[in-house]
Protein backbone atom coordinates (compact mmCIF):
# COMPACT_ATOMS: atom_id res chain seq x y z
CA UNK A 1 0.00 0.00 0.00
CA UNK A 2 1.55 3.24 -0.78
CA UNK A 3 2.24 5.62 2.05
CA UNK A 4 3.00 9.26 2.41
CA UNK A 5 6.71 9.81 3.30
CA UNK A 6 6.46 13.13 5.49
CA UNK A 7 9.57 14.62 7.57
CA UNK A 8 8.59 16.26 10.83
CA UNK A 9 11.98 18.82 11.49
CA UNK A 10 14.17 17.10 14.67
CA UNK A 11 15.27 20.01 16.92
CA UNK A 12 13.74 22.96 18.29
CA UNK A 13 10.84 22.91 16.50
CA UNK A 14 9.99 18.92 17.01
CA UNK A 15 7.92 19.32 20.18
CA UNK A 16 5.52 22.17 18.80
CA UNK A 17 5.17 20.03 15.49
CA UNK A 18 4.16 17.49 17.43
CA UNK A 19 1.71 18.96 19.43
CA UNK A 20 0.51 20.97 16.09
CA UNK A 21 -0.50 17.65 14.92
CA UNK A 22 -2.26 16.68 17.85
CA UNK A 23 -4.57 19.43 17.89
CA UNK A 24 -5.30 18.84 14.06
CA UNK A 25 -6.29 15.21 14.71
CA UNK A 26 -3.02 12.56 14.74
CA UNK A 27 -0.91 11.35 17.09
CA UNK A 28 2.88 11.02 16.28
CA UNK A 29 5.08 9.28 18.93
CA UNK A 30 8.27 9.63 19.19
CA UNK A 31 11.48 8.32 21.28
CA UNK A 32 14.61 10.17 21.89
CA UNK A 33 16.64 7.65 19.52
CA UNK A 34 13.58 6.88 17.28
CA UNK A 35 14.09 8.51 13.93
CA UNK A 36 11.16 6.76 12.77
CA UNK A 37 8.22 7.85 14.94
CA UNK A 38 4.91 6.44 14.88
CA UNK A 39 1.37 7.89 13.59
CA UNK A 40 -2.01 6.72 14.00
CA UNK A 41 -2.64 7.15 9.86
CA UNK A 42 -1.59 4.16 8.28
CA UNK A 43 -0.90 6.28 5.42
CA UNK A 44 1.61 8.32 6.40
CA UNK A 45 5.16 7.33 7.69
CA UNK A 46 7.12 9.50 9.09
CA UNK A 47 10.95 10.64 9.61
CA UNK A 48 12.88 12.98 12.22
CA UNK A 49 14.87 15.29 9.60
CA UNK A 50 17.06 18.34 10.90
CA UNK A 51 15.19 21.70 9.16
CA UNK A 52 19.13 22.21 7.90
CA UNK A 53 18.45 19.21 5.32
CA UNK A 54 14.34 18.99 5.71
CA UNK A 55 14.65 20.71 1.59
CA UNK A 56 17.14 18.53 0.13
CA UNK A 57 15.92 15.63 1.33
CA UNK A 58 11.99 16.12 -0.28
CA UNK A 59 14.11 17.70 -3.38
CA UNK A 60 15.48 14.42 -4.18
CA UNK A 61 12.82 12.12 -3.19
CA UNK A 62 13.80 10.63 -0.21
CA UNK A 63 10.85 11.95 1.58
CA UNK A 64 7.44 13.71 -0.06
CA UNK A 65 6.82 15.94 2.21
CA UNK A 66 7.80 17.85 4.91
CA UNK A 67 7.72 20.74 7.75
CA UNK A 68 11.04 23.43 7.75
CA UNK A 69 11.76 26.88 7.78
CA UNK A 70 12.27 28.98 5.02
CA UNK A 71 15.34 30.34 6.41
CA UNK A 72 16.26 26.66 5.39
CA UNK A 73 14.87 26.46 2.34
CA UNK A 74 16.51 29.93 0.93
CA UNK A 75 19.73 28.55 2.47
CA UNK A 76 19.79 25.05 0.56
CA UNK A 77 17.81 26.26 -2.36
CA UNK A 78 16.12 23.16 -2.96
CA UNK A 79 13.64 22.76 -5.51
CA UNK A 80 10.97 22.08 -3.80
CA UNK A 81 7.11 23.48 -3.86
CA UNK A 82 5.63 25.19 -0.39
CA UNK A 83 2.46 24.01 -0.06
CA UNK A 84 1.21 26.16 3.31
CA UNK A 85 2.41 28.63 5.06
CA UNK A 86 2.53 27.86 9.04
CA UNK A 87 3.46 30.11 11.61
CA UNK A 88 4.43 28.72 14.59
CA UNK A 89 7.20 28.28 16.65
CA UNK A 90 8.72 26.45 19.51
CA UNK A 91 7.92 29.46 22.26
CA UNK A 92 5.56 32.27 20.56
CA UNK A 93 3.72 32.84 17.06
CA UNK A 94 5.77 35.10 16.02
CA UNK A 95 8.23 34.64 13.17
CA UNK A 96 11.61 34.57 14.40
CA UNK A 97 14.33 36.31 12.87
CA UNK A 98 17.99 35.99 11.57
CA UNK A 99 19.77 39.10 13.07
CA UNK A 100 23.44 40.78 13.04
CA UNK A 101 24.77 40.84 16.42
CA UNK A 102 27.74 42.41 17.74
CA UNK A 103 29.23 42.77 21.14
CA UNK A 104 27.29 45.23 23.36
CA UNK A 105 30.62 47.92 22.65
CA UNK A 106 31.82 46.57 19.57
CA UNK A 107 31.78 50.34 17.01
CA UNK A 108 30.06 48.36 14.17
CA UNK A 109 26.57 49.88 13.68
CA UNK A 110 25.50 48.58 10.28
CA UNK A 111 26.18 45.79 7.50
CA UNK A 112 28.70 48.10 5.54
CA UNK A 113 31.00 47.87 8.70
CA UNK A 114 31.39 44.43 8.52
CA UNK A 115 33.88 45.00 5.70
CA UNK A 116 37.29 42.88 6.64
CA UNK A 117 35.50 41.85 9.05
CA UNK A 118 34.61 37.82 10.27
CA UNK A 119 31.32 36.78 10.88
CA UNK A 120 30.16 33.42 13.16
CA UNK A 121 26.58 31.75 11.19
CA UNK A 122 24.72 28.67 10.17
CA UNK A 123 23.07 29.99 7.87
CA UNK A 124 26.25 30.50 5.85
CA UNK A 125 25.57 30.61 1.92
CA UNK A 126 22.49 32.87 2.38
CA UNK A 127 24.30 35.28 4.75
CA UNK A 128 27.26 35.45 2.28
CA UNK A 129 24.82 36.18 -0.53
CA UNK A 130 23.28 39.08 1.32
CA UNK A 131 26.54 40.83 1.60
CA UNK A 132 27.24 40.31 -1.39
CA UNK A 133 24.02 41.61 -2.81
CA UNK A 134 25.19 45.22 -0.31
CA UNK A 135 28.65 44.70 -2.00
CA UNK A 136 30.20 43.93 1.39
CA UNK A 137 32.96 41.47 2.11
CA UNK A 138 33.36 39.68 4.76
CA UNK A 139 34.46 36.59 6.33
CA UNK A 140 32.04 34.14 6.75
CA UNK A 141 32.74 31.01 8.40
CA UNK A 142 30.02 28.50 9.50
CA UNK A 143 29.39 28.58 13.22
CA UNK A 144 28.79 24.26 14.65
CA UNK A 145 26.55 25.43 17.54
CA UNK A 146 27.25 28.67 20.28
CA UNK A 147 27.23 30.96 17.76
CA UNK A 148 26.89 33.73 20.03
CA UNK A 149 29.71 32.87 22.38
CA UNK A 150 32.49 33.52 19.64
CA UNK A 151 31.46 37.09 19.36
CA UNK A 152 31.44 37.09 23.44
CA UNK A 153 35.11 35.22 23.26
CA UNK A 154 36.52 37.56 20.61
CA UNK A 155 36.77 35.03 18.11
CA UNK A 156 34.49 36.36 15.82
CA UNK A 157 33.38 40.33 14.68
CA UNK A 158 30.30 39.44 14.85
CA UNK A 159 27.25 36.84 14.44
CA UNK A 160 23.84 36.01 12.27
CA UNK A 161 21.90 34.02 14.68
CA UNK A 162 17.84 33.22 15.26
CA UNK A 163 16.18 34.39 17.63
CA UNK A 164 12.41 35.03 18.44
CA UNK A 165 12.85 37.40 21.02
CA UNK A 166 16.30 39.11 21.61
CA UNK A 167 16.63 37.99 24.98
CA UNK A 168 18.92 35.58 25.09
CA UNK A 169 21.16 37.81 22.84
CA UNK A 170 20.97 40.92 25.08
CA UNK A 171 21.80 38.34 28.58
CA UNK A 172 24.78 37.51 26.36
CA UNK A 173 25.86 41.25 26.27
CA UNK A 174 25.57 41.51 22.80
CA UNK A 175 23.22 44.03 20.42
CA UNK A 176 21.43 43.66 17.35
CA UNK A 177 22.76 45.76 14.56
CA UNK A 178 19.88 44.79 11.88
CA UNK A 179 17.39 41.98 10.79
CA UNK A 180 18.68 40.26 7.67
CA UNK A 181 15.54 37.77 7.61
CA UNK A 182 12.25 36.92 9.02
CA UNK A 183 11.27 32.97 8.85
CA UNK A 184 8.50 31.18 9.35
CA UNK A 185 7.50 27.39 9.01
CA UNK A 186 5.84 25.94 5.92
CA UNK A 187 4.63 22.48 4.63
CA UNK A 188 6.50 22.25 1.21
CA UNK A 189 6.31 18.82 -0.83
CA UNK A 190 8.64 17.54 -4.13
CA UNK A 191 6.84 17.84 -7.66
CA UNK A 192 6.85 14.07 -8.22
CA UNK A 193 4.61 13.91 -5.03
CA UNK A 194 2.01 16.80 -6.24
CA UNK A 195 2.16 15.22 -9.64
CA UNK A 196 0.49 11.97 -7.68
CA UNK A 197 -3.48 12.54 -7.11
CA UNK A 198 -3.52 10.30 -4.33
CA UNK A 199 0.02 11.99 -2.69
CA UNK A 200 -1.34 15.47 -2.99
CA UNK A 201 -4.67 14.83 -1.91
CA UNK A 202 -3.24 13.59 1.51
CA UNK A 203 -0.56 16.76 1.33
CA UNK A 204 -3.54 18.86 0.93
CA UNK A 205 -5.45 17.50 3.65
CA UNK A 206 -2.85 17.85 6.28
CA UNK A 207 -2.41 21.25 5.30
CA UNK A 208 -6.18 22.45 5.76
CA UNK A 209 -6.22 20.33 9.22
CA UNK A 210 -2.96 21.54 10.26
CA UNK A 211 -4.30 25.24 9.10
CA UNK A 212 -7.31 25.01 11.17
CA UNK A 213 -5.75 24.03 14.10
CA UNK A 214 -3.86 27.13 13.82
CA UNK A 215 -6.09 28.84 13.78
CA UNK A 216 -8.25 27.62 16.18
CA UNK A 217 -5.21 28.44 19.06
CA UNK A 218 -6.30 31.95 20.17
CA UNK A 219 -10.37 31.44 19.31
CA UNK A 220 -12.76 30.22 21.92
CA UNK A 221 -16.18 30.14 21.58
CA UNK A 222 -18.45 31.97 23.64
CA UNK A 223 -22.20 30.62 24.49
CA UNK A 224 -24.95 32.29 26.18
CA UNK A 225 -28.69 32.78 26.91
CA UNK A 226 -29.90 36.34 25.83
CA UNK A 227 -32.97 37.98 26.48
CA UNK A 228 -35.04 38.94 23.43
CA UNK A 229 -35.17 42.81 24.58
CA UNK A 230 -31.04 43.17 25.41
CA UNK A 231 -30.17 41.07 21.93
CA UNK A 232 -29.46 44.13 20.05
CA UNK A 233 -27.16 45.63 22.98
CA UNK A 234 -25.43 42.21 23.21
CA UNK A 235 -24.38 41.98 19.67
CA UNK A 236 -22.98 45.55 19.50
CA UNK A 237 -21.12 44.16 22.68
CA UNK A 238 -19.53 40.90 21.09
CA UNK A 239 -16.99 40.94 18.39
CA UNK A 240 -17.58 37.73 15.73
CA UNK A 241 -16.14 36.05 12.46
CA UNK A 242 -19.14 36.97 10.56
CA UNK A 243 -22.08 37.40 12.52
CA UNK A 244 -23.44 36.07 15.53
CA UNK A 245 -25.41 32.40 15.73
CA UNK A 246 -29.03 33.36 17.62
CA UNK A 247 -31.40 30.60 18.01
CA UNK A 248 -34.95 30.78 19.68
CA UNK A 249 -35.50 28.72 23.26
CA UNK A 250 -38.91 27.43 24.71
CA UNK A 251 -38.86 30.64 26.16
CA UNK A 252 -39.77 33.13 23.80
CA UNK A 253 -38.94 35.89 25.71
CA UNK A 254 -34.87 34.52 25.79
CA UNK A 255 -32.56 33.30 22.96
CA UNK A 256 -29.42 31.22 22.22
CA UNK A 257 -26.31 33.29 21.10
CA UNK A 258 -22.72 31.96 20.25
CA UNK A 259 -19.87 33.28 18.53
CA UNK A 260 -16.11 32.62 17.73
CA UNK A 261 -14.16 35.31 19.45
CA UNK A 262 -9.89 36.12 20.11
CA UNK A 263 -9.13 34.29 23.40
CA UNK A 264 -7.34 37.17 24.72
CA UNK A 265 -10.74 39.31 24.91
CA UNK A 266 -12.91 37.46 26.95
CA UNK A 267 -12.01 38.26 30.14
CA UNK A 268 -13.07 42.38 29.17
CA UNK A 269 -15.58 40.76 27.35
CA UNK A 270 -17.63 38.38 29.53
CA UNK A 271 -18.67 41.24 32.45
CA UNK A 272 -19.89 43.49 29.65
CA UNK A 273 -21.98 40.92 28.18
CA UNK A 274 -23.08 39.92 31.89
CA UNK A 275 -23.86 43.63 32.40
CA UNK A 276 -26.13 43.77 29.13
CA UNK A 277 -28.05 41.02 30.63
CA UNK A 278 -26.28 37.58 29.40
CA UNK A 279 -26.46 35.09 31.20
CA UNK A 280 -24.97 31.00 31.29
CA UNK A 281 -22.20 32.43 29.58
CA UNK A 282 -19.92 29.59 28.61
CA UNK A 283 -16.27 29.67 27.21
CA UNK A 284 -14.95 26.54 25.36
CA UNK A 285 -11.70 25.46 23.51
CA UNK A 286 -11.68 25.22 19.81
CA UNK A 287 -9.46 22.37 18.01
CA UNK A 288 -10.33 23.64 14.14
CA UNK A 289 -11.47 26.20 12.35
CA UNK A 290 -11.70 25.54 8.52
Amino acid sequence: MSKLKLGIPKGSLEAATIELFARAGWTITSGSRNYFPSIDDEDISCALVRSQEMGPYIAGGTLDAGLTGIDWLLETRADVVTVRDLVYSKASDQPCRWVLVVDRDSPIQSVEDLRGKRVATELVDYTRRYLAERGVEAEVEFSWGATEAKVVEGMADAAVEITETGSTIRAHGLRIVCDLLHTHTVLVANKAALDDTWKKTKIEEIALLLTSALAARHKVLLKMNVPSKALDQVVKVLPSLHAPTVNHLADKDWLALETVVDRDRVRSLIPKLSAEGAEGILELDLQKIC
